[in-house]
Parts: structure tokens; sequence; C-alpha cells
């Protein structure tokens, strides 16, 4: 009897210690908490999309961050193919804890795990301090840059992925050519065609685009103007109908117009070959317009150009007078992994993003951070681009679709973007294409995260 009363007593004092380290395990494990050594150190693995601003500006970032908090450390990923690099090592279940890449890259990554739900929420970012400074970070971003379905995917008011460098896009076109015929900067969409006939007893075309996918943010602006902010963010949450409404048909009827005045060698150069010869046209008088946005400065720095060339950029036209126009904001994200083993820490770096000192770091680059004050920093063209929204009548525009759970073969930006190819062509009509995106829309609805 007494040598089963001790079995029991142990099996008792073993049932504690378990239930003890279960409970220390726990304690431990990937619950939110950063993943360190026993001295508090954290190894921070940063994935950060090698662009035109290049990957030193993130060499300097991970130095200034080590020497702000010296117990992380950052391991830097910068590549042109990120989402090539470090896709192996995430099916191996390795991911990186702070991701710059945006949406509307070709490989869709960040896409993929917007819909698969393997994006942290990070709305309690923006009440946290930014590092090294006495302010919030929801005080430094510019008003309006936390509030789209580009930062909220599911349109629930909770933040996935935060803002990063901005530029203002619009329709480019060299200054000097304008002010030589004296023609003025249109505000109307009648005022744009106006111009076109003019131009083309002259041999030059009103208008030419890189690729398709630049049109991306030409309708993002062209709904806006045409039906407003709610009008756009039902048409980007695929409300039934609004494909088909006359605020729709009117965006539509305007691109197919635009296809009369579009040069005749656009649509053969845009490929991601060639898609630099169209903007060529803008650089040699041979077209008027392109939408783009302010990187296309450094992009074509190095390309001839006709004599006294002189870069301008305008919002997208209104399309009747004193009616509002719009300039749509491109800017990437930065977001984290739900499969990240340090989000508390990549939840500081990302705070981190909207400092004084970071956002000097990248506007050396030429990267520029929707901050408060930064446009007083900037000079030159940089200025006049970035003080666009300056003007009396120019809104920004934001946003982009909102998520849904994959439907196979519907895709909402193929059909309403890189038909346009295809429209300018005359290889389908203008009603066509009309229904191809209202029915792909229809799809997509019950399948919204």
């Amino acid at each position: 009897m007494k040598l089963k009363k001790l079995f029991i007593a142990l099996l008792f004092i073993l049932a504690v210690v378990a239930l003890a380290a279960c409970g220390d395990e726990e304690a431990g494990g990937n619950s939110g908490d950063s993943e360190g050594s026993d001295d508090g150190e954290v190894t921070l693995h940063v994935a950060a999309l090698e662009s035109a601003y290049g990957s030193e500006v993130w060499e300097n970032i991970a130095e200034n961050y080590e020497a702000l908090n010296e117990n992380v450390t950052i391991e830097l990923t910068t590549a042109k193919n990120l989402e090539e690099v470090v896709r192996p090592e995430m099916q191996a279940g390795d991911y990186p804890d702070v991701f710059l890449l945006a949406t509307g890259r070709e490989e869709a990554l960040t896409e993929t795990l917007i819909k698969e739900n393997g994006i942290e929420n990070i709305s309690d970012v923006l009440t946290m301090n930014v590092p090294g400074e006495d302010a919030a970070v929801e005080d430094k971003i510019l008003e309006g840059f936390t509030d789209t379905l580009a930062t909220n995917p599911y349109a629930d008011g909770e933040m996935y992925l935060a803002p990063m460098f901005y530029s203002p896009t619009g329709l480019f076109y060299n200054e000097a050519l304008l002010e030589n015929h004296g023609w003025e900067v249109p505000n109307t969409w009648d005022e744009l065609f106006a111009i076109g006939d003019e131009a083309a007893e002259e041999d030059i075309s009103l208008f030419t685009y890189p690729l398709a996918g630049y049109f991306d943010t030409l309708v993002g602006s062209m709904l806006y103007a045409s039906g407003g902010p709610d009008f756009y963010d039902s048409a980007m949450t695929y409300e039934d109908g609004i494909w088909e409404s006359d605020e729709a048909t009117t965006v539509f009827e305007t691109i197919d117009k635009l296809a009369d005045y579009t040069h005749p060698n656009t649509v053969a150069n845009a490929n991601p070959n060639d898609f630099t010869r169209n903007q060529q046209l803008i650089l040699d008088n041979e077209a008027l317009f392109m939408p783009n946005g302010s990187w296309v400065v450094g992009e074509m720095a190095e390309a001839p150009r006709a004599d006294d060339f002189k870069w301008g950029m305008m919002p997208i036209p209104a399309f009747e007078d004193g009616g509002d126009r719009y300039a749509f904001t491109f800017f990437e994200q930065i977001w984290i992994p739900s499969e990240a083993k340090n989000i508390d820490a990549a939840k500081e770096f990302i705070a981190y993003m909207y400092s004084d000192e970071a956002a000097d770091t990248f506007m050396e680059a030429g990267a520029i951070q929707p901050i408060e004050g930064i446009v007083d920093k900037l000079d030159g063209e940089q200025e006049i681009y970035y003080s666009i929204y300056e003007e009396g009548d120019v809104l920004p525009a934001m946003g982009t679709f909102a998520s849904t759970e994959p439907v196979p073969g519907a895709s909402i930006t193929e059909e309403l973007y890189e038909k346009i190819d295809s429209v300018m062509s005359g290889n389908i009509t203008v009603e066509e294409w009309q229904q191809a995106v209202e029915e792909v829309s229809d799809q997509l609805r019950p399948a919204m995260n």
C-alpha cells in the first residue's frame, strides 16, 4: 500500500513538472514576441525590393537602426528579383520579419499572402512612438495614406500594409513644346482633345503610354473624377453593376476616344523590353502627353531629347469645367508576414521608417516618405511634382482593389488594364471591354475577404 501511494505521488510530481515545462514553452513560442537570444538580442531579417533607389539606401538604414538599437542586428536581403530569392526560404518555413514589397508586381507575392491571410495586422504601429522621437507614427504620416484599400486590404479599418515611398502620378509632357505652340495646360478632357486636333496637323500625336499597366493610376484618377471617392470605393469592392454605370461608361468611352489620338507605334512598344521607346516619344516631341510617375525623370535621365526640353506634369483632366482634377498617388508598402519570428521587433522597425532620420536617408536616394513636412525639404523638379496637391482643385487619389479569395481565371487587373492594348489597336470594342470588366467583377464579389 505504501509503495502504491509513493508511486502515485511520483506520478503527480511528474505531471506538475510537465505542465510547468509546457507553460514555459508556450511563453517562449511564436506568439508575437521577438525571438532572440537569452541576453535580449534580436536578429531582424529585412527583405527589401531593390528598385530604382538601389540597395545602398537599405544598408544605410540598417546601419542607422542598429546604432539606435544596440540589441538589434539587421540581416538584410535586397534583390531586384526579391520574390525568387526569398520564396525557397519561405517554403522551408523561414520567413523574413519585414518585407518592403508592394502590390502590383507580376509575381504577386504580396497579393498571395493577403489572400491567404498571411500578413500581420499592424494597426498598433500607428500609435507607437517613432524610435528616437517623441511623436507617434500616426501623427507623422500624411493624412489619407493609412485609410485606403492599399493599406487596409480587407476593408475592415485595420492596417496590414504601411505606406512607404510615394510618388504623385499624372500626365507628363514637354513644357517647352506646349509653350512654343501657345497651348495652355488643359483642365478638361475637351480641352485636351482640342489640343490633340491641332497637334495632329503638325504630325504630333496627343497621347502615348509606356505599358497598359500604367493605366492603373490613370483609370483610378478618372474614376475619382467621374464619380467621386465613394464611387471609386464601390468599384474597388466590386459593387454589382458599378462598371456598367454612367460614371464608369464615361471613363471607358474617354479612353476609347484616346485611341484615335495615340501614337501609332505605342501598342507595338508597350512591352517590358520596349516601353522606354514610348517614353522617348515625349522627349522627341512626337507625342504630347503620357501617364507616368515622377520616377520617369530619373529613368530617362540619360536619354536624348529635343532642344529646350523641360519636364512638366499635370493632373488628370476633369470631365467638366470646374470639376475636380485628381493626381493618383502611387506608394510602396512595408509589411510583416504572419509567420515572422520577431513580430514585435519588426513593428518597431516599421515605426522607425517614419523618423526624420530615416526619411532623410531615403530622400538622399530619391525615395520620398509620406510624412508631414517632407515637401518643404525638396527642391528642383521634385518640389514641383510633390507640390501638385497644393493647386486649388487638384486632389489626391489613392487605393486599389479589395482582396479576394483566389478565383481561377478571374483577374480584374488583367481585364481592366491589359485589354487596353486591344482597345487601342481596335481588336475589341469598348463595349466588349466594359462587359468583360463587369463580368469578372461579378465573379470576384462573392470571394471578397
